[in-house]
């Protein structure tokens, strides 16, 4: 099922057959630099994917989904958006991970811009977030491109992050 579509890409709900290409992105150091876990191990894929089938369990308008290059079909990372509790407080992340080869195209910046308005204007939410892993320049940039402000520097059980925010205009740009 297509979520949304960007000018260069397709974003659809996860499949089981996106297993192996979502794997070789999970377990790749470089792409999973800056993720808190680290790589993933190829069960620790599948039960991710398995999580996300249908949308985010508890929100299934929420969710990760397979981000495919429209030019090839090529499977070329996995963006979404993810319901967090942070400080008491309902938030929802814009995540976004592109396949290494792809970077530096502005393919991030394409996808994170078209689940921020899939977010506001599709689903009515009133605010959306980034949480970045403060070494990571690259999502950094993506944020501001996004007209995301730094919220402020935080730390969970997972290390320190940055929080960065925007809330839905009146005008809904």
């Amino acid at each position: 099922m297509i979520i949304l579509e960007t000018e260069r890409l397709i974003l659809r709900r996860l499949v089981m057959e996106d297993l192996n290409a979502l794997f070789a992105l999970y377990s790749n150091p470089e792409i999973r630099r800056y993720f808190p876990e680290g790589t993933l191990t190829y069960e620790e894929t599948k039960e991710e994917l398995e999580w996300f089938l249908n949308g985010h369990p508890r929100h299934p308008e929420l969710g990760l989904w397979a981000t495919i290059y429209k030019p090839t079909k090529q499977f070329i990372g996995r963006c979404g958006l993810l319901p967090w509790t942070i400080e008491g407080r309902e938030e929802v992340e814009v995540a976004y991970l592109i396949d290494k080869t792809f970077w530096r195209q502005g393919l991030g910046a394409e996808a994170a811009q078209a689940i921020v308005q899939y977010g506001f204007n599709t689903l009515g939410l009133s605010r959306l977030i980034c949480m970045i892993d403060p070494a990571n320049q690259a999502s950094q940039n993506v944020a501001r491109k996004l007209g995301m402000t730094l919220e402020k520097e935080m730390e969970d059980e997972k290390g320190p992050f940055l929080l960065y925010a925007k809330s839905r205009s009146l005008a809904h740009d």
